[in-house]
């Protein structure tokens, strides 16, 4: 099974994190630029200015045996839990997918060496 990881953090550490999850077995990531989210708070504005931190988007598919892997390496550089506010990352089951011919051999060795 894939998951599909879903990282949303300042674009100071993006880099960092895409790093860092190849290290822990992401074969690749896509990374929409600029994104904008509130939290508990609304953010603050000045004249019509926002306030609120440039985020990043990163998206990564990973084979299940090894997407926690990336999760607590992405939790480690990130600090999420330790610093609100710095970033989110979450994992959904991806039912199916199309698109990924050059990376399966990859994900597939990565599900067979947990097996």
């Amino acid at each position: 099974m894939l998951k599909l990881i879903v990282v949303i953090v300042s674009v100071d550490i993006t880099d960092q994190i895409i790093e860092t999850a190849r290290k822990a077995g992401a074969t690749g990531a896509t990374v929409i630029h600029e994104v904008r989210g509130e939290g508990l708070k609304a953010s603050k504005t000045f004249l019509g200015l926002d306030f609120t931190s440039i985020r990043d988007a990163i998206l990564f598919v990973a084979a299940d045996s090894c997407a926690q892997d990336i999760m607590n390496a992405i939790q480690e550089v990130g600090g999420f839990d330790d610093n609100p506010g710095s970033g989110i990352a979450f994992q959904i089951a991806i039912e199916d997918a199309v698109g990924l011919r050059s990376q399966m051999p990859y994900i597939l060795e990565s599900m067979d060496e947990d097996t």
